[in-house]
Formats: structure tokens, C-alpha cells, sequence
């Protein structure tokens, strides 16, 4: 690089420039664990409290299970579930018996889901009683053989586990006995709890990860154990002064997104603490969560935060016991952190990445100054450059701002499958995340464009020209394009222009409707305006950052 590593002068003390990685895989790390610290807690759900030692038994019997499942080296297993014990248990044991895990969000309607099951390859997979309906009716159009099925109550303390069926009638579904259909529990207590041989190889694909793309067709980002594990390493060498300690953090990002996946699941694992897993993030359980756990960590998107300030039971909580607040999927407005300093006197760290990098690049320094606005600086052995926009070449100096580009060990192997969008984003090393940014003086990196059409809402990334297709297949509808527009709970909302065809006649409230049953409810569109014509260019291409200008501009005069 031509500049210098301004970023390091920023540092906490303690902590390296460069880290020196250990090659060892979470299924090592895991059992290391559980060696080190077997009565430690290392999960708790619902109040029921999984030890190191459980843990490391739990994942030997389902690595068995797996194995006699005929899942082999290097076959996906595809994990549809909330944040459950389950999730952490078939995730390591996947690792274990070599194979990879392909993650899927529980919310992905049967159109989304289809597509990453067929496209993952996946040949088993773990998921929900509850989901198991919308699994049978779309298995035929992949290649899932055999299905495992989890219950909500499985690892609920007692009596929570015994009342579970009666109390929840409808997030409990009795599955009746069927070809190839399992249900965890009684697959797992079928085996011992030995130690079974690990084949995960620090080379290896360990996990893929679904990302969006401009295009609108999601991507499965293949991530490596040594991925996996380094961005773990590189996260734990933020933290100098917590090293040998025991902490307690709040799982409240999903295990199937890659922020989750890391902080959640495998950073508590690695260093030997506990994690309070969150299956449904909602203000009023979280407050009684922090009550009852006490947890030092409290990661979490925008909205959670905004959620939690709206809480009048969390404005006059005592949250001394919170070391920091984690902040990561969009920015965190001005007013949040304020209001979150002025309450609790909370130090906010902002971290920033994307699935491709493993979830983190870059953090705010752990005991060093916080900028507001800014995303902090690199991590450990991180590299990140900005470059010209035109042609992702020219590497601009501090202050001028253009791509971001970044290069690691937890940068992803590739995209699964798909060759040519893996040497789109990945050139000599380098990922091109496609946002715009800049340095500052003190090699902090504020984020100041995107230059894809990516939409944030409540922490999902949402692709606009997904959403598009599904609005040209309504009958009525000639042209559609989305764009993302502020709003004040989600930090984004989907808002879709529309050209209907000649002599038709539409409402908004019938295009929503429509797009309720095709799409996730995050993705459906908020507003929505008719317009008789949208912006192209000399080729006939839709505008979109037109729409944005235009749409800026009402905003801003109506204000």
C-alpha cells in the first residue's frame, strides 16, 4: 500500500497491529473449551444454562447423527432456525463431520427459500417444527433427502419444557412420523457423548453464508475454517484487557447472519464465554433478558436500540453491568447514541464488514476515542484502501472518498458457483464492498455513499431489483422500481415507483398486498407511488439513483 497504516496510531494499547493466527479450526476451539472450562455456562436460552462440557457432548451426538444421516465430507447442511440451542449444536457438529453448513433465514418466504436450498446444494436439513409445512411443500425443488425437525421447547428449563405445548399451542407442531423426517431430540439422544474424530481442515468450506446482490440473485459466500476463525482471533485481540475473563453477551443478532455467526456463536465459544441467546428480539423480552442475565456485551442493529430507548423499563434500568454496546448493520443515528450516553452512560462501538469479510473489518477502538458519524478503524492485520469509483484502480489519499476496498484473512473464498460475480468483488486480494468512504486524520473511515442500490432496514440488507421482479409479474404493473427512503424506525423503508400498463387500474394497498404473499415482510414495500414514467438512460436502463434524487427533493421541500 502507498499510504501509511494511519489506523494504528488509534489502536488501545495492547492491542497488535498484526495478529499471530492460530491455526485452529471452532470445532478445535470448541473442544479446547470445553477442556479449559467445562463448567463454565456457555449458552443460556430461556433460563436453561448449557455448560462447555454439555455443549462439547451435545455436538459429539449430533456429529454421529450427521454421520449415520450419510452426510459426508463436504456435503451442505442447510439450517433453517431461529436463535435456538440447535442452531449452535448442528452448526459445530456440521463442522465436525467436514461438512459445510448453508445458512437460511427463518423469515424467507417459499419463492426465497427455494432458491438457496437448490442453490446451496444442501442434502439435509435442521429446522423448525413450525416451518416444516412450507419445507414439504418445496423439498421437491431441491435436493434435500432428509429433514430434522427442532422444537421451540426442546432445551427449555423444566417445568418451561413440560408447559410448553399447552401455554404456546401455536409455536408448537407435533410432527407425525414420516419417510426421512426426524426430530432432534430423539436423534440425538440415539448416541454417546464421546469424543468423535474432527475432520474440519483449516482450509476447508466451513459455512455458506446467503448474501444479496445488485443484481437480486443471493449468493452464497463460502466461507473457509481459517476465515472463520481468524475474524474470531483478530475480534479477541480488540479486547487486550478481557483476556482470561469471563463475559456474558447478548445474542440479539441472528445466528444465520454473518454478525451473528461471529459475535453470537463463535466469539463466545472461542474465549470461553457466554452467550444469552435472543429468539425473538422484541424490546420488552430483551429488558427482562438484561434483568435476569446481566449481560457485559449488548450488541444489536438501529432499531434495536430504538426499540429498547421507547422502553420505559429500560430508561430506568440501573445497566452499570454493560461494558459496551455494539452497533453494526446501519448506521446508529446521532440522537440514539446521545439519548443511550445521556441514560446510561454508554459507550457505543460501531463495527463494520460485510458477509464476504466474515461480518468485520472495522471497529471503533475498544477503550480509545469514539467519532460519531465514522465506523472506526481496521482491525488486526486488516487492510483497507479507498479507490476511484470509475475504475477501482487509482487509490485516493485521506480524505477524498471512494470505494472501499478490503483485504484479510477473513476476506471469503469466493462466491459458491457463481465465478464471474467472485471476480467482480475479489481483484488481487482486495474485496470491493461497494460502499463509499473516506479516511479521516486519525484513520478512522467514515461511510459516506453506497454505491450499490443496497436498502438497510432494521439491519437487513434488502436488494431492490428482487422486489422489482416480483412487482413486473403483477398483471397490471408495466414498470417498477424500488428505492430506499428515510424513516425514522427502521433507518430505511422500501418504497416502490410504479408505471402501470395503459387503461389499468391499481392501489397501492392491492400492490402491498401482492407483495405480502410473495415476499419477506421486511422486503414489502411501505410506499408506494404511480408514476407515468421512470427515468432511463440512452439504453433504455431504469435510473434508480434518479428516483432517489427526486424522491430526496420532495422530502426536503415538503420539510
Amino acid at each position: 500500500m502507498s499510504f501509511e497504516r494511519l489506523w494504528h496510531k488509534s489502536y488501545a494499547a495492547g492491542v497488535p497491529k498484526e495478529i499471530s493466527i492460530e491455526k485452529v479450526t471452532m470445532a478445535e476451539g470448541l473442544r479446547r473449551s470445553a477442556k479449559l472450562y467445562p463448567d463454565r455456562v456457555a449458552f443460556i436460552y430461556m433460563g436453561r444454562k448449557i455448560t462447555f462440557r454439555e455443549l462439547e457432548g451435545l455436538v459429539n451426538r449430533f456429529t454421529r447423527a450427521l454421520t449415520d444421516l450419510g452426510v459426508k465430507r463436504g456435503d451442505k447442511v442447510g439450517m433453517l432456525l431461529p436463535n435456538i440451542p440447535q442452531a449452535i449444536i448442528a452448526d459445530h457438529a456440521a463442522y465436525r463431520a467436514g461438512a459445510v453448513t448453508a445458512m437460511n433465514n427463518p423469515l424467507y418466504s417459499e419463492r426465497e427459500l427455494t432458491y438457496q436450498l437448490d442453490d446451496s446444494d444442501a442434502v439435509i436439513l435442521i429446522t423448525l417444527d413450525l416451518l416444516l409445512p412450507r419445507v414439504l411443500k418445496i423439498k421437491g425443488s431441491t435436493k434435500i433427502k432428509t429433514i430434522v425437525t427442532c422444537h421451540i421447547s426442546d432445551y427449555l428449563p423444566f417445568p418451561k419444557k413440560q408447559l410448553f405445548p399447552y401455554v404456546k399451542k401455536a409455536m408448537y407442531r407435533k410432527i407425525d412420523p414420516q419417510p426421512d423426517v426426524y426430530e432432534f431430540l430423539d436423534l440425538i439422544g440415539r448416541y454417546p457423548d464421546s469424543p468423535v474424530e474432527d475432520k474440519s481442515g483449516w482450509d476447508d468450506l466451513a459455512a455458506l453464508i446467503y448474501t444479496g446482490g445488485t443484481t437480486g440473485v443471493s449468493k452464497g459466500a463460502m466461507l473457509t475454517h481459517a476465515n472463520i476463525s481468524t475474524v474470531v482471533q483478530q475480534f479477541t485481540a480488540w479486547f487486550p484487557d478481557l483476556k482470561g475473563t469471563y463475559q456474558n453477551l447478548m445474542g440479539i443478532y441472528p445466528l444465520f447472519h454473518s454478525a451473528g455467526y461471529s459475535v453470537s456463536q463463535n466469539l463466545p465459544i472461542w474465549n470461553g464465554w457466554c452467550c444469552t441467546l435472543v429468539p425473538k428480539p422484541e424490546p420488552g423480552t430483551i429488558v427482562d433478558m438484561l434483568g435476569k442475565f446481566k449481560p457485559t456485551f449488548l450488541p444489536g442493529v438501529p432499531t434495536i436500540y430504538s426499540g429498547l430507548l421507547m422502553n420505559e423499563k429500560f430508561r430506568k434500568m440501573d445497566l452499570s453491568f454493560v461494558k459496551g454496546y455494539f452497533a453494526g448493520a446501519a448506521p446508529l443515528p446521532e440522537d440514539t447514541l446521545s439519548q443511550l450516553k445521556q441514560l446510561h452512560g454508554a459507550i457505543i462501538y460501531d463495527v463494520y464488514g460485510a458477509t464476504e469479510n466474515t461480518a468485520f473489518a472495522t471497529a471503533t477502538p475498544w477503550g480509545g476515542k469514539v467519532k460519531i458519524g465514522t465506523v472506526g478503524v481496521p482491525l488486526p492485520s486488516t487492510d483497507v484502501k479507498i479507490v476511484d469509483v470509475e475504475t477501482g484502480e487509482r487509490e485516493l489519499p485521506r480524505g477524498e472518498a471512494g470505494e472501499i476496498c478490503i483485504k484479510g484473512p477473513q476476506v471469503m473464498k469466493g462466491y459458491y458457483k457463481k465465478p464471474e460475480e467472485t471476480a467482480q468483488v475479489i481483484r488481487d486480494g482486495w474485496f470491493y464492498i461497494g460502499d463509499i468512504g473516506y479516511f479521516d486524520e486519525d484513520g478512522y473511515l467514515a461511510i459516506s455513499d453506497r454505491k450499490k442500490d443496497l436498502i438497510i432496514a432494521s439491519g437487513f440488507n434488502i436488494y431492490p431489483k428482487e422486489i422489482d421482479e416480483v412487482l413486473f409479474d403483477h398483471p397490471k404493473v408495466l414498470e417498477a422500481c424500488c428505492i430506499g427512503v428515510p424513516d425514522s424506525y427502521r433507518g430505511e423503508t422500501v418504497k416502490a415507483y410504479i408505471v402501470t400498463k395503459p387503461g389499468e387500474k391499481l392501489t397501492a394497498e392491492e400492490l402491498i398486498s401482492y407483495c405480502k404473499a410473495k415476499l419477506t415482510a421486511y422486503k414489502v414495500p411501505t410506499e408506494v407511488e404511480f408514476i407515468s414514467e421512470l427515468p432511463k438512460s440512452a439504453i433504455g436502463k431504469i435510473l434508480r439513483r434518479e428516483l432517489r434524487d427526486m424522491d430526496r427533493k420532495k422530502r426536503e421541500a415538503i420539510s
